[in-house]
């Protein structure tokens, strides 16, 4: 099993290429996982992965653009804005009122930045935090998402009710425990959920077409 994890990374770099995740102002870089971030990008990164939840990166762009126009893509300049002002700021990313309120609650934390700390913030789950926790502060934790999921249950490898846990185990017991290949790994595989491993599969040239049962049994 350990190998078929290692061959799904092989063929989706060698199909897709290096994804240079995340993208900071909106530029992505494939220097990006080998080096340090600032507190502004770490900021930045947390933002989007609260923003990011149940909706598009594109909605989240426009979001993150809107903060960023109005000088308050930091914690002060975010801090300075009423509930009601933020919500109005990231209002394309969606469900704006309850994210701001999430926003408002991540900018309260003051603890250290470990897993455990991040989930006691009310609002953030699982992907959020390991997100956050991946992208902004390089810890070597794997980020599980649909895409994950989904392309899992398609390959026979995992079941419709496995946990984000049980999958998130999976594939850190998998793979050598780094945070710049699960940075590469994470990213790959939203890259192949957009083109190939969508709701509705396009199997049609999916570079895993030949290790995925669902598409055989097409």
């Amino acid at each position: 099993m350990r190998r078929e994890v290692r061959d799904i990374y092989r063929l989706m770099l060698k199909s897709y290429g290096e994804q240079g995740w995340w993208p900071i102002k909106d530029v992505y870089s494939h220097s990006f996982k080998k080096r340090k971030k600032t507190p502004s990008e770490r900021f930045e990164i947390a933002v989007g992965a609260i923003l990011a939840q149940n909706t598009s990166w594109e909605n989240v762009k426009k979001a993150l653009g809107n903060l960023r126009n109005a000088r308050a893509l930091t914690r002060r300049g975010m801090g300075k804005l009423t509930p009601k002002e933020l919500a109005t700021l990231i209002r394309p990313a969606g469900y704006f009122n309850i994210k701001a309120r999430k926003l408002r609650e991540y900018l309260k934390y003051s603890g250290r930045v470990t897993r455990e700390g991040l989930l006691g913030i009310w609002g953030l789950g699982p992907e959020t935090v390991d997100s956050i926790l991946l992208y902004a502060y390089g810890k070597p934790v794997f980020v599980v998402d649909a895409y994950a999921k989904r392309m899992l249950c398609r390959m026979g490898i995992c079941k419709e009710k496995a946990t984000y846990s049980e999958i998130q185990a999976f594939f850190e017991s998998s793979l050598k425990k780094d945070a710049k290949l699960f940075n590469e790994y994470h990213a790959l595989i939203v890259e192949h959920g957009k083109e190939h491993c969508r709701a509705k599969p396009v199997c049609e040239g999916c570079p895993l077409g030949k290790m995925c049962k669902e598409g055989i049994m097409k």
